[in-house]
């Protein structure tokens, strides 16, 4: 279990599969600022609720030139059937080896019910478009999370 990458940091490079397996890195929105959020699982209430939130604020996203990108541990498949159940309008990335999350920090030891497991920590970070954390949802709790996310990127794209 690694540390959170933390606000000035680097945002580690990757390389994911898309729901159309194709591959999509994070060096392609060079330029541009990146909504990168990590989520535990397709199609559950908190995550589809999330996912959803994120798919109707995306043309006030666009307008600030950001990019949405969701990451979780499912297939590819699975992101397909997701994404097409809910009509989402951004790229779901597949980290099935969670080695993106693990880069990030979002993959922590998670305790439910006393079961003890790793597994994602729904957690967001907002990439500027030279590729450094500008900011880090660590705990993400969903209501209200688009509006958290939509406003740093208004500070961001200020300040610019």
């Amino acid at each position: 279990m690694s540390d959170w990458l933390e606000v000035g940091s680097k945002a580690p490079a990757f390389t994911l599969l898309d729901a159309e397996g194709k591959k999509v890195k994070l060096s392609d929105f060079k330029g541009s600022p990146v909504v990168l959020y990590f989520y535990p699982k397709d199609d559950t209430p908190g995550c589809t609720k999330e996912a959803c939130a994120f798919r109707d604020r995306s043309a006030e996203l666009k307008k600030l030139g950001a990019v949405v990108l969701g990451v979780s541990p499912d297939t590819p498949a699975s992101h397909t059937k997701f994404r097409d159940k809910y009509s989402l309008n951004f790229p779901l990335l597949a980290d099935e080896s969670h080695e993106v999350a693990e880069k990030f920090g979002a993959w922590r030891e998670k305790n439910m019910y006393g079961k003890k497991s790793m597994g994602i920590q729904r957690s967001t970070y907002l990439i500027d478009g030279q590729g450094k954390v500008a900011y880090v949802w660590k705990k993400v709790s969903v209501d209200g999370h688009d509006q958290q996310v939509l406003e740093a990127l208004q500070e961001l794209t200020a300040s610019d």
